[in-house]
């Protein structure tokens, strides 16, 4: 009885201890890595939630920038960081990419602990104006008529872009020569000047020249079309009902993150999502708040990971 009785209190000592710590946590700044160079969309969603989460934990939340390696290098700092929830990671839907193009040192899966969806939002499908495409239909009739005359531009090989793409050409049974660049800056500098013809571009990007007519929007990757161009419809609205691609974002942290600090961490940022300051801020980048469980984000890593694996092979996408 003694020894039950001591075992116990040792148990509850150690949940007592437990609660405690979730309850001080953070008493230092927490560390939000991105895998890019400051100024991208994954730099101004980091630094937006890290504001949030400052001032309502009233501990500095900091962002530190790892670029290389699509990211990759940043992700690696985080995995093999200790699990205390003072060293996170802000995810681009390309990390769901990298485990089929990239050798990683990690399990993309399993070596981290989802918290929650931060941001989702789409690509806008357009081309130059010269192109005699008015809807999506018309650009696959063309592509099928004549393939050799269309290109279209990518911020990389291996790049969430490149592959969501790539997944359109196999839903719509086409090809197009595909022109890869150092970044989307590039990328879409070439499509407005007409160099390549076809751009999967995020809304914050091309949108601009779309209402300019620098560019022609066709369709949009989500499945609901979006306040900020409601006259063009989605993919799947198109003609094509079984595609859909988000640009979205999501906050990890390693594995064996305590589920208290996993919980604190998933109701501080959901509630930050909730304002309508940024629901605004968002807005301006094209994209719109998300939230949810750490689950659900878990699902949308798994699910994206199994899906892009499929696209890479059948693509033959590869980084050089």
């Amino acid at each position: 009885m003694k020894s039950i009785a001591t075992w116990l209190a040792v148990l509850i000592a150690s949940l007592a201890a437990s609660a405690a710590a979730a309850q001080q946590y953070p008493s230092k700044p927490v560390k939000i890595v991105v895998g890019f160079a400051p100024g991208g969309g994954s730099d101004f969603i980091a630094r937006v939630i890290a504001q949030k989460l400052t001032e309502r934990f009233g501990t500095q939340v900091i962002v530190e920038n790892r670029p290389g390696a699509g990211s990759t290098l940043g992700s690696e700092v985080v995995v093999k960081s200790p699990p205390d929830g003072y060293t996170l990671l802000l995810t681009p839907a390309s990390y769901t990419v990298n485990p089929s193009v990239y050798k990683l040192s990690f399990d993309a899966l399993n070596d981290i602990t989802p918290i929650v969806q931060l941001s989702r939002g789409p690509y806008v499908v357009a081309v130059n104006p010269s192109v005699p495409a008015k809807t999506l239909q018309d650009l696959v009739a063309l592509a099928k008529r004549d393939p050799d005359k269309l290109a279209y531009a990518s911020s990389g090989n291996g790049s969430h872009v490149h592959v969501a793409t790539e997944y359109f050409l196999y839903t719509a049974g086409i090809k197009i020569t595909h022109v890869p660049y150092k970044g989307t800056g590039p990328a879409l500098n070439d499509t407005i000047a007409g160099t390549t013809q076809l751009i999967f571009g995020s809304v914050a990007t091309a949108l601009q020249y779309v209402k300019s007519g620098r560019l022609r929007a066709l369709a949009v990757t989500t499945p609901k079309r979006i306040a900020a161009a409601p006259e063009v419809p989605t993919v799947a609205e198109a003609g094509y009902p079984t595609y859909e691609v988000t640009n979205w974002h999501g906050l990890v942290g390693p594995k064996g993150l305590p589920k208290d600090i996993v919980e604190r961490l998933n109701r501080e940022a959901n509630e930050a999502l909730k304002s309508k300051e940024v629901e605004k801020i968002l807005a301006s980048d094209g994209l719109e708040p998300a939230g949810g469980s750490p689950e659900e984000l878990g699902s949308i890593i798994k699910n994206e990971i199994g899906r892009w694996s499929q696209v890479v092979k059948r693509a033959g996408v590869k980084v050089e």
